[in-house]
C-alpha cells in the first residue's frame, strides 16, 4: 500500500482540517515551530501510537473539540482480503473505496478523556439505501434470513457472497461517502479492520530531539526499524506460529467445555475462542538490538554527530539492500532534520541515500528541514512549503515553491561561489557530476564539479524554468550563470536565448542530443543494473527515449508488468549507471567533445 495523502484537524495547530499529498520523497521545509514535526508525528500517531503517543493536550486549543482526527489515503490496495471465514472478498466489491478508488481510513482520537480513545472509520462510496447500508455489521443468520426474505438463492455460503446477492438485488443503492466504522467489533467491519492493518505500511520515525539513552537514541530506532523490517518479510512464518497457537487454543478450550458440561451442562451451552493475533508492532517489541563501537564503548556514549551518521548509514544500506532483495509490505522512513549535527559532505550523502530508498517500489521517504542549503539539494516536487496565514499553517505546493523557501528562510551567499550552473532537474545534477568528474581523472584542466566550490548547481525545475529565467531571480547573488538544458523541451530554446542576450557573461546551450541520458554509454548501464539498452542520439522509431527504453528492459529483468515511470528511470541511471561513465566512454559517446566544450568554457570562467 502506498500513501497519497495525510488529512488532520483539530490535531496541534491544525484547528481546521488540512490535506497534504505525500510523494515517494516529500520535503516539509518552513521555519522553526510552523507544524513541520506535527505532520511527521500525526503519522506516528496514526500508525503505531508508540514513539509519539496521542494525549489530551494534542487537540487544539482553540477548539471546541476534543475529537483529534487523522485520515490516509492509500493507493496499490490488496487485491483480495481474506475473512475469518475463508471466504475471499475486496474492497471495491465490499464498496470500502472512495470515489476516486483509494482507501480512506480516518482515525478519531477523543482527547478529552485522560488515555485517549480511538476509533476507525473506512470513507468509502458506500450504500446508503434503507436495508442494505448495515450489511457488513450483520451475523451470517441475519444475512440469511434477509436473502430469504427477498426470496434470492438460500444455497449462497459466506458472507460476503450474501452481501453480493443483497445488493445487487437492489434497484438503487444510494451511493454516498459516508464513514463505515470498521474498530467496534461488528462482524465483518471488525475482521475487515484486522486484514487490513497488517498490510498497511510500516512507519518509521526518527527525531530530531533526542535523549541518548541507548533505549530511545539515534541508535535504536534504525534497528528497531530494521527489526519491523525483518519480521515484516517474515510474515508467512508468522501466520504458520499464529495458525498453530490458534489450533492449540481451541483445543483446550473444547476440551475445558467437555470439561464443564460434565460438571453443570446447563452452565454454558458453548465456549468459543476468539482468537486476536498479535499486531506486528508487538512482535518488533520483543526483539532489542544494542550497538557498542570501537574498544567496546556503547554507540549512545559518543557525540550527536557520530550517533546520527548512524542514520546515514542506515539509509544507505537500507537503499542497497531493498534494492537487491525482494520485499512486500510496503515502508514509510520519516525524518525530522536530518541535516542536524551533520558535516556538509555527510549531508550531501544522506540526501543521496533518501533519493535512492525512495526510488525503491513499496518504500517512501519523508523529511523535515528549516535549512534552505539542505532543501536545495532535493527535487523541487518534493517540497512543501509550510507557512502560516491569519489561523493556522498551510501547506503549499507548486512551481514558485522554492522561491517561497528563499524568501522565507533566506539564502547565504558564499563567497567562493564564482559561478551559478543552471539546469532542470537533480538528475542532471547528478549527470554532469559525474560527466565531469571522468573527464577531470583524464584531463585535470576540466573542472570537476562534484567538488569544486566555486560551482554552485540551481535547480530551475521543469515549468518554473521560464519564470526563473524571465524574472532573473539569481541576479542578486551577482554571479555569472551557465544553463544547460535538454533539447527534448521546445520552449526551452527561448530561454537560452535570453540568457544569451543579456551580455553580463553569461551563457546557455540546449544539448546536441534529445536529453543528458543520450550521452550514457550502453556498457555504463549494463554494468549498472545487468540489463542491455541501445542508446541512439534521438528517440528510436518507436519515439522512445532511452530512460523510456531502460524502463522497459529492468522492469523485464525483474518480471515486473508493468515498467516504472519516466522519472524513477531518470533517477536509477543517475544513481548507478552515470558513475560508471569514463572518459573513454564518454568520447564514444561524445566524439564531437560536445561535453568536454560546456566544461572548457565553465573553466575558463573560475
Amino acid at each position: 500500500m502506498r500513501l497519497d495523502s495525510v488529512a488532520v484537524e483539530n490535531f496541534r495547530c491544525y484547528q481546521h482540517e488540512i490535506k497534504v499529498s505525500i510523494d515517494d520523497l516529500t520535503t516539509f521545509v518552513g521555519k522553526n515551530d510552523i507544524g513541520k514535526s506535527s505532520l511527521l508525528e500525526a503519522l506516528e500517531i496514526f500508525f503505531n501510537n508508540d514513539t509519539v503517543k496521542i494525549e489530551p493536550g494534542d487537540a487544539n486549543i482553540y477548539s471546541e473539540s476534543s475529537n483529534v482526527s487523522i485520515t490516509c489515503e492509500f493507493s496499490e490496495l490488496p487485491p483480495t482480503l481474506t475473512l475469518d471465514s475463508g471466504a475471499a472478498t475486496s474492497l471495491a466489491a465490499e464498496f470500502l473505496l472512495s470515489s476516486s478508488g483509494n482507501l480512506k481510513i480516518k482515525k478519531v482520537f477523543d482527547c478529552s478523556k485522560k488515555t485517549p480513545s480511538c476509533e476507525v472509520f473506512i470513507l468509502a462510496n458506500h450504500p446508503t439505501a434503507e436495508g442494505v447500508s448495515d450489511l457488513l455489521e450483520l451475523k451470517e443468520r441475519d444475512l440469511q434470513k434477509l436473502i430469504k426474505e427477498k426470496g434470492i438463492d438460500v444455497g449462497l455460503k459466506g458472507n460476503p457472497a450474501m452481501r453480493q446477492a443483497l445488493w445487487m438485488a437492489e434497484e438503487d443503492l444510494l451511493l454516498r461517502e459516508v464513514a463505515v466504522p470498521v474498530s467496534k467489533p461488528k462482524e465483518d467491519t471488525k475482521r475487515i479492520w484486522e486484514k487490513l492493518d497488517i498490510h498497511l505500511p510500516m512507519y518509521a520515525l526518527f527525531q530530531s530531539d533526542r535523549s541518548s539513552r541507548d533505549s530511545d537514541g539515534e541508535v535504536q530506532n534504525p534497528m528497531k526499524a530494521a527489526v519491523a523490517a525483518a519480521i515484516a518479510e517474515m510474515q508467512e512464518d508468522i501466520r504458520r506460529i499464529q495458525a498453530k497457537v490458534q489450533e492449540k487454543a481451541e483445543e483446550i478450550a473444547t476440551n475445558t467445555h467437555e470439561a464443564l458440561k460434565t460438571i453443570d451442562p446447563g452452565l454454558a451451552k458453548e465456549l468459543k475462542p476468539q482468537f486476536i493475533p498479535p499486531t506486528a508492532s508487538k512482535w518488533t517489541g520483543l526483539f532489542a538490538v544494542g550497538m557498542d563501537t570501537d574498544d567496546g564503548i556503547p554507540l549512545n556514549k559518543r557525540g550527536s554527530g557520530v550517533r546520527r551518521l548512524v542514520l546515514v548509514s542506515f539509509f544507505k544500506a537500507e537503499a542497497e539492500r531493498r534494492l537487491k532483495s525482494g520485499h512486500s509490505r510496503s515502508i514509510i522512513y520519516a525524518v525530522e532534520e536530518p541535516e542536524t549535527a551533520q558535516h556538509p559532505n555527510n549531508q550531501r550523502i544522506l540526501i543521496d541515500s533518501f533519493k535512492s530508498l525512495a526510488l525503491e517500489d513499496g518504500c517512501q521517504v519523508l523529511l523535515t528541514t528549516h535549512s534552505p542549503g539542505f532543501a536545495s539539494e532535493l527535487p523541487t516536487e518534493s517540497i512543501r512549503f509550510v507557512t502560516r496565514d491569519d489561523e493556522q499553517p498551510v501547506v503549499l505546493v507548486g512551481e514558485d515553491v522554492f522561491g517561497r523557501v528563499a524568501d522565507t528562510l533566506g539564502v547565504m551567499p558564499d563567497s567562493r561561489v564564482k559561478v551559478l550552473l543552471c539546469v532542470e532537474g537533480p538528475t542532471d545534477v547528478s549527470a554532469l557530476k559525474h560527466l565531469s568528474k571522468a573527464l577531470n581523472a583524464a584531463d585535470k584542466t576540466l573542472p570537476d564539479l562534484s567538488v569544486d566550490e566555486r560551482v554552485a548547481f540551481i535547480l530551475l525545475g521543469g515549468s518554473t524554468l521560464g519564470h526563473w529565467v524571465s524574472k532573473h531571480y539569481l541576479k542578486a547573488l551577482k554571479r555569472r550563470e551557465v544553463h544547460i538544458y535538454d533539447s527534448d523541451v521546445p520552449k526551452y530554446a527561448k530561454s537560452v536565448e535570453a540568457v544569451n542576450a543579456r551580455g553580463d557573461g553569461s551563457w546557455a546551450v540546449l544539448t546536441k542530443k534529445h536529453e543528458i541520458e543520450c550521452y550514457l554509454h550502453a556498457d555504463a548501464i549494463r554494468e549498472a543494473f545487468n540489463v542491455d539498452v541501445f542508446i541512439e542520439d534521438q528517440p528510436n522509431h518507436e519515439n522512445k527515449a532511452v530512460p523510456e527504453l531502460f524502463a522497459e528492459a529492468f522492469s523485464a529483468k525483474q518480471n515486473t508488468d508493468a515498467p516504472m515511470g519516466g522519472t524513477k528511470a531518470k533517477q536509477r541511471l543517475a544513481d548507478k549507471a552515470f558513475p560508471r561513465m569514463t572518459a573513454e566512454r564518454i568520447a564514444e559517446r561524445d566524439p564531437d567533445g560536445e561535453v568536454k566544450s560546456w566544461l572548457r568554457r565553465i573553466a575558463e570562467m573560475l
